[in-house]
C-alpha cells in the first residue's frame, strides 16, 4: 500500500517557480466510518454498533471541548484545536470581533514520534510508501515547451518514495 500522487505544474504568473513540477497527493478512494466500524469489529471485541456509538459519541464530546476554547489531544493520534482566521486591525483598539474575525476553522496536528537518533515522524506517516497513480501518467517525453524529447527515455516510470 501506498500514498498515490499526481504531477502538475506551476502555472502561477509572476512566480519564481512558473514552470516547475510538483507531486500533490491523490485520494485513492473514501473510506466511511462505517466501513472503519465493519475493519474494526473484525480486530477486536467490540460490535461494529458499539464502534460506532463510541465515534458518534467522540465527536460530540471533542465539539464541545473545542467550542469551550480547549485542546483536544487523542493519544497516538493527535491534537485538534480551533483557529481563527481574521483581517488585520491598525491597532488593537481598533480590533472589533465582528468586523476583524472572518471564520473559524479546525487544526489537526499528528502525533509525533521521536526515534532513537531524535529523528521526528508524524503518526501515520512511519512506513509510508509513495509512488505516482497509475491511471494518471504525465508525459516526461516532452521538454519544458511541450515538445517531444528524447524517445529512448521511460514515460510515467514508477518511483517509490519511503516517508
Amino acid at each position: 500500500m501506498s500514498v498515490k500522487y499526481k504531477l502538475y505544474q506551476n502555472k502561477r504568473e509572476g512566480s519564481s517557480t512558473k514552470g516547475k513540477w510538483y507531486a500533490r497527493a491523490a485520494a485513492d478512494g473514501l473510506v466511511t466510518t462505517d466501513q472503519l466500524a465493519e475493519t474494526m469489529q473484525r480486530n477486536c471485541t467490540l460490535k461494529r454498533s458499539d464502534i460506532i456509538a463510541v465515534i458518534s459519541e467522540l465527536v460530540e464530546t471533542m465539539q464541545t471541548a473545542l467550542q469551550n476554547g480547549q485542546r483536544v489531544k487523542l493519544d497516538k493520534f493527535g491534537s485538534f484545536k480551533i483557529g481563527i482566521t481574521s483581517a488585520p486591525a491598525d491597532t488593537a483598539k481598533d480590533f472589533n470581533v465582528g468586523k476583524h474575525v472572518k471564520g473559524l476553522h479546525v487544526l489537526f496536528q499528528p502525533e509525533v514520534k521521536i526515534s532513537a537518533d531524535k529523528k521526528r515522524t508524524r503518526s501515520f506517516l512511519t512506513g509510508c510508501k509513495v509512488e505516482e497513480y497509475a491511471d494518471y501518467r504525465v508525459d516526461k517525453k516532452k521538454d519544458k515547451a511541450g515538445k517531444k524529447a528524447d524517445p529512448s527515455a521511460p514515460a510515467g516510470t514508477s518511483e517509490e518514495h519511503h516517508a
